[in-house]
């Protein structure tokens, strides 16, 4: 039995025109829209100022039992959030909406891919509530397990001569 959930939002980014020999443009996801709404992907939106506002298209947020500890992570916080990961493309606009998530672990992974853009959003207060039933649901606490380290064997670290012989007693220690 499948016990995740998944809800589907809107994502609105915003593209800047720069005046710089290294970048045309800069990109910041700028929004969560709670409800999809019926827009194709990269619709623009708005444009004023050199910033044209897109609605980027629809990301699936999904929330899974095994993941509830991260969420209540992201809720405890102080400021929930949802993060959207943004990724150069080939096609126009020339930037592809790769995923938005509530794991912050999972933002972990894709930060280390180091070409992807990511930008924490405040998450929208309907988004808030199902997930505060969501871990209250599935979240289990751990206790804490504290490791115990193996005894060194002190045979195993001494310095053996490759010939497999003792080592001999010098005035100064073994040789």
């Amino acid at each position: 039995m499948d016990r995740s959930e998944r809800r589907t939002v809107g994502v609105l980014v915003e593209r800047r025109r720069l005046d710089s020999p290294w970048a045309d443009a800069s990109w910041r996801p700028v929004a969560i829209v709670p409800e999809q709404p019926q827009l194709a992907p990269w619709t623009v939106l708005e444009e004023a100022g050199g910033a044209t506002l897109f609605h980027a298209g629809p990301a699936e947020v999904a929330l899974f039992p095994s993941e509830a500890e991260n969420y209540r992570h992201n809720l405890d916080g102080g400021r929930p959030s949802i993060y959207v990961v943004l990724r150069r493309g080939a096609g126009e606009p020339g930037m592809r909406l790769l995923l938005a998530t509530v794991d912050p672990g999972e933002v972990d992974a894709h930060s280390d891919a180091g070409d992807d853009l990511i930008e924490a959003l405040p998450l929208p207060a309907p988004l808030v509530l199902r997930m505060e039933r969501f871990v209250a649901r599935h979240y289990v606490p751990r206790p804490f397990h504290k490791r115990r380290r193996d005894r060194a064997d002190t045979e195993a670290l001494a310095r053996h001569r490759p010939d497999g012989a003792a080592p001999q007693e010098t005035p100064h220690g073994r040789s």
